[in-house]
């Protein structure tokens, strides 16, 4: 009945005779029951049918086919068994191709002869338990990292979060040592997100100074290091892996850059090589546009993409700004109107939409300092 009433409402709003509604009826039921009601922040009774009403009507009528557009024609969005498939291929398909390329090499073998001597297959199993799985943030799904690997992966190899204390560290030592003997220490730490779109957050240097989650990290482990000693379980110079379950190509390109500045200024940092792996690249011409940096002109990345970059234009709030302005002004923008580093992604999350998306999607403002903004997936914003 609800949805009934939710699509009739769409109808009236958007316009649709009765053969135009019939078509769009079907698709926004299989798309709303198959995907879009699992947003988290959707509630029983206002779902994806019923907040796509509230986001219509705050369009004026004529860009109202436009908005309709958009949602079904360049929407991505990521649901939950989405995420847990990328989740549960990410040591099959990351950690043990990697391990086994080190391991033959290490037998100058090929690859997949890693398992055929018994001596290389312990070897292997060696490596991957001396192998270091920490989460970054809420994202990176320990839980279901931990579940996806249940007897491949010990408990005391992953860390759920990077803020680990002098006893965790201690902890993860006796029982590595325990397995492995006295002087075992972890070769490979894994830094574990769920998505990165800009790649300028996880380590950047504002005024000289190192920031980010590889920044603190490093911070970390350099205070743990001096202060447990010989006790400390990570290897000196160990293998950096630094991964997201979901990355942008321009994320990609932007962490490689800033991976080597890092590499120079961090002089006494204490990890060696760091590598970049992901488990869904997303492809470059997901984003809406391009941003000129002296004009500050968006250029549609698509002929169609041009109404929605419109309408990202027009539809407003430089109260969004003012709030995200320390973060916004060190991505070296000036304005929110296509998301955090003017990514202009159309892409939601099932439990939260990325600040890079474009604020049409999740924005949700007073209209202060310009248009009153409506969200169509809400995003809950840890900055303001």
């Amino acid at each position: 009945m609800i949805n009934t009433l939710a699509l009739n409402l769409i109808a009236s709003v958007m316009k649709w005779d009765n053969e135009v509604a019939t078509r769009e009826y079907a698709w926004l039921q299989l798309m709303s029951s198959m995907k879009y009601d699992g947003y988290s922040d959707f509630r029983a009774g206002v779902r994806f049918l019923e907040s796509l009403v509230s986001w219509l009507r705050h369009f004026d009528e004529a860009d109202r086919p436009a908005a309709y557009e958009f949602v079904k024609t360049r929407l991505v969005y990521i649901s939950s068994l989405e995420m847990q498939r990328i989740i549960e291929t990410f040591v099959p398909e990351t950690v043990i191709p990697y391990l086994r390329r080190s391991v033959a090499a290490q037998f100058n073998i090929k690859p997949y002869e890693v398992w055929r001597t018994p001596e290389a297959s312990k070897a292997f199993a060696t490596r991957l338990r001396r192998c270091l799985f920490v989460g970054l943030s809420d994202g990176s799904r320990i839980d279901v990292l931990r579940r996806a690997n249940a007897g491949r992966l010990s408990q005391e190899q992953v860390a759920p979060m990077m803020n680990i204390d002098d006893d965790k560290w201690k902890s993860l030592a006796e029982d590595l040592r325990k397995e492995l003997g006295p002087n075992a220490v972890f070769d490979d730490v894994y830094l574990i997100d769920d998505f990165t779109a800009s790649g300028t957050t996880f380590i950047r240097f504002p005024e000289g100074k190192p920031k980010g989650k590889l920044a603190k990290f490093e911070s970390i482990v350099q205070d743990a290091k001096g202060r447990l000693g010989k006790c400390f379980p990570l290897a000196k110079g160990y293998a950096l892996h630094i991964h997201h379950y979901v990355s942008t190509a321009q994320a990609r390109d932007a962490l490689l850059g800033r991976v080597r500045e890092a590499d120079d200024k961090l002089k006494e940092r204490s990890y060696g090589k760091a590598l970049i792996t992901e488990g869904m690249l997303l492809p470059p011409d997901i984003k809406l546009g391009t941003i000129d940096d002296q004009t500050k002109q968006m250029t549609p990345t698509r002929p169609s993409d041009e109404a929605i970059v419109n309408l990202a234009t027009r539809y407003y709030d430089h109260d969004l700004f003012m709030r995200l302005e320390k973060h916004c002004k060190e991505a070296g923008q000036m304005d929110m109107r296509y998301g955090y580093a003017n990514c202009a992604l159309p892409l939601v999350l099932e439990h939260n939409t990325p600040n890079n998306s474009v604020p049409l999607l999740w924005a949700e403002t007073d209209g202060k300092l310009g248009v009153k903004m409506h969200s169509l997936f809400l995003r809950r914003d840890r900055h303001g």
